[in-house]
């Protein structure tokens, strides 16, 4: 475990009984409440100082309330220092009414997310989808990427369109762990990595991997990867809780990524497990 404390980039909470989440149909591990007490239940023994919530993909009729509702959770839980709902970009210009919304939800709204993921291979290169990327600048908003690997290429399209968006990538891309394959996403996250307005969380590795057998080996490669071409001042944890309970308990991730890193500086260390995502989400404490 890092002996100090950590911020976690990449928490989500839910309650299926209150929001309409089609995803979780039929997933009887996830599909149940996992609020702030089992959060807290899961990370016992873990040290977390901060952490920064993450949309659920709710349906798209949810997501206000989606972000009022995280707004309340911060009420009780004064370590969510971000919050990054859902916002329909394909929209373009007319995306700014429901960015108005958003940020007038409170300061705790840091950026947004529109899973690309599930989309069209060309999803995230249209036209009004880009303008949505731009306008997010305005008002002072960053994007997640969420995708799989073989929409990287697309990915990068989009990005290089974008030079005044600041970008993180979610669960470095989701490569093919389970089968180790490294190419062609070696490259593609190396050119992805060249924009230094993108960040890169180390967060979801093993629900990507076999979630039954994994190894600290099978996720060595990337890791080793990621942070050789995004640096130390580009990479964040991410928890990915309780998406991450498919395949490791919390503390076990944490434990393997600990161990994955164990060769780098204390001063690298502790801008991985905590400054950076401080840094991109801009947070600031909230307890005296």
């Amino acid at each position: 475990m890092p002996d100090f404390p950590i911020v976690d980039a990449h928490v989500h909470l839910w309650d299926p009984d209150r929001f309409r989440m089609p995803w979780l149909d039929g997933n009887s591990l996830l599909e149940r409440r996992y609020e702030l007490a089992e959060y807290c239940e899961h990370t016992s023994g873990v040290d977390i100082a901060a952490m920064v919530y993450l949309q659920v993909d709710v349906e798209p009729p949810y997501a206000l309330l989606e972000a009022r509702w995280a707004a309340e959770r911060a009420r009780e839980e004064p370590r969510i220092l971000g919050i990054v709902p859902w916002a329909p970009l394909e929209y373009g210009e007319r995306v700014r009414a429901f960015l108005e919304e958003l940020v007038a939800v409170g300061p705790l709204v840091k950026g947004v997310r529109r899973i690309i993921q599930s989309e069209s291979a060309d999803f995230c290169t249209h036209p009004d989808f880009i303008r949505g990327l731009q306008i997010l600048p305005e008002y002072d908003l960053s994007f997640d990427i969420c995708i799989n690997h073989h929409q990287l290429a697309n990915t990068i399209q989009m990005v290089r369109q974008c030079p005044d968006t600041s970008f993180i990538l979610d669960h470095i891309g989701k490569p093919n762990i389970r089968e180790h394959i490294l190419d062609p996403w070696r490259e593609q996250i190396r050119e992805l990595a060249s924009f230094q307005n993108v960040y890169c969380k180390l967060s979801g590795l093993v629900t990507e991997a076999d979630h039954e057998r994994w190894t600290l080996e099978d996720l060595a490669p990337y890791v080793a990867h990621v942070l050789e071409v995004f640096g130390e001042d580009r990479v964040v944890y991410g928890g990915d809780w309780p998406v991450a309970l498919q395949a490791s308990a919390y503390p076990h991730w944490v434990r393997t990524l600990d161990a994955l890193t164990g060769q780098h500086s204390p001063e690298a260390k502790r801008k991985l497990w905590a400054e950076n995502a401080r840094h991109f989400y801009r947070l600031v404490d909230r307890r005296g």
